[in-house]
């Protein structure tokens, strides 16, 4: 029996992340202490200068705290108390910043060759070929970096990373140089690597699209602080926290294709609690789609309504009623069958209704955001 096997690639231990650091600059302290999932996506979610970036820094060793701690599963990178500090260059990380940085005088090719380089071959995890295919470069093998588009610049500098064969892949805002189209381009990709590997990646973002298409877990900074960290769907769901009160609040569903109605060229969406329909998917009976409702798009009816052209209703029970960002508005929290919804509603719609903890209500829902 092989006891030194590298449990971290074939063993279904449940790897952890733990994080305690503390930064002091002037005008600005990062002080977090984290426990992170080692599966899926982390999105760190925050506006600009909520210490995100800093955190990812100190997790890859690019900068020192005050005060640092951070294990992955049961190895020590970074432990300040017991002198312990593993060089960036030697912990099995990849990283990817916003801008690709690829070097200018190689080619697609050798770029890539070099992230290879960077690990022995015995200790290989990710292949060439599976990387090219990942990200869809293979015609672009034999391209120059000044050729290659934003977006193709990002995919090859994310497949570099990944050639490294990070146990850990690190992403600082990889779309933020990019424009829309760009943007749209890539983020497939990007779902890819979260659908076909088994690398937990660290994904810092400010945009709430991105987390709500790419992550499984959420840590919400402000101000150098963790507000709040959990799931997504239930993060996200949260009143107390600053993005409910965002123009962007709303709920992320995981459903199932139920149906596909070619009459009417519609698709129907299963998940706990109801379904809904949208317009006619592509994917097969039986696939998972993730899907936004933002909370105005959510209105509330005390019975089923009748002779609306609004036809995804479901029943719920409120949870929750409280304070929206304006003083004419409420944010209401509703379980729809386990699915949990957000409404933003007039606070006078809200006390005509009755609206209140624990009574029943209609949710009808005006429009589904399909992510992905």
């Amino acid at each position: 029996m092989e006891v030194n096997a590298p449990m971290a690639v074939t063993a279904p231990v449940e790897r952890r992340i733990a994080a305690r650091f503390r930064v002091r600059w002037p005008g600005f302290v990062l002080d977090v202490d984290l426990d992170l999932p080692g599966r899926g996506v982390t999105a760190l979610f925050g506006h600009s200068g909520s210490g995100k970036t800093t955190l990812l820094r100190c997790i890859a060793g690019l900068q020192r705290g005050d005060e640092a701690c951070l294990r992955f599963g049961d190895e020590t990178w970074d432990d300040q108390q017991a002198g312990v500090f593993v060089p960036t260059h030697k912990r099995p990380i990849g990283y990817v910043f916003q801008e690709a940085s690829l070097f200018p005088h190689l080619s697609v090719a050798s770029n890539l060759a070099f992230g290879q380089k960077r690990v022995v071959a015995a200790e290989r995890r990710v292949s060439l070929e599976a990387a090219v295919a990942l990200l869809g470069i293979g015609h672009l093998l034999e391209r120059m970096p000044e050729t290659l588009s934003g977006g193709e610049r990002q995919r090859v500098g994310i497949a570099r990373a990944l050639l490294t064969s990070p146990r850990l892949l690190l992403m600082d805002e990889p779309l933020a140089a990019l424009d829309l189209k760009r943007k749209n381009e890539i983020l497939p990709y990007l779902e890819r690597l979260h659908d076909e590997l088994d690398i937990p990646v660290l994904y810092v973002s400010h945009s709430p699209d991105e987390v709500a298409r790419l992550a499984d877990h959420v840590v919400l900074l402000d101000q150098g602080r963790v507000v709040a960290q959990g799931g997504l769907v239930e993060t996200l769901a949260r009143l107390d926290l600053p993005t409910a009160f965002t123009e962007d609040a709303g709920v992320v569903i995981e459903s199932v294709v139920g149906e596909h109605d070619e009459h009417y060229h519609l698709t129907r969406l299963d998940f706990p609690g109801g379904n809904v329909l949208v317009a006619r998917r592509p994917e097969a009976v039986g696939h998972r789609l993730r899907f936004r409702v933002h909370a105005r798009d959510v209105s509330l009816a005390t019975a089923r309504a009748e002779g609306s052209s609004i036809t995804n209703l479901l029943p719920a029970t409120v949870v929750e009623v409280a304070p929206a960002d304006t003083l004419a508005h409420v944010l209401v929290r509703l379980d729809a069958g386990g699915t949990p919804l957000v409404a933003r509603i007039a606070r006078r719609s809200c006390d005509q209704l009755g609206v209140v903890a624990g009574c029943r209500m209609w949710a009808q829902i005006k429009t589904v955001a399909l992510l992905g």
